[in-house]
């Protein structure tokens, strides 16, 4: 049970507290505004929030508790997610 805590929450420390920190330092001590591009920045926060959705709503279908079930599921998961944030990074027929 802890360790699907830890990685959500990890996760969550990541983009809260990881990405955001050393940009603000950097801005604090550089005076410099760091500028991040992202070509689709909205579609991959819409899929972090549905990949959210669909892990908490996994586990509360497995009784919040730790099943093999469960284990498949995250790995199915955790698949398909990677599948399609490689497709959307391949390079496009312009």
């Amino acid at each position: 049970d802890m360790a699907v805590s830890s990685s959500v929450g990890s996760n969550i420390f990541d983009v809260l507290v990881g990405l955001p920190l050393p940009w603000f330092t950097f801005s604090v001590i550089n005076s410099k505004v760091v500028k991040v591009r992202a070509e689709s920045l909205g579609v991959s926060v819409l899929v972090l929030i549905l990949m959210l959705v669909t892990v908490v709503m996994t586990i509360k279908c497995c009784g919040w508790r730790m099943t093999r079930a469960m284990g498949y599921s995250m790995f199915l998961l955790y698949i398909v997610f990677v599948a399609q944030d490689l497709a959307r990074q391949l390079p496009r027929g312009d």
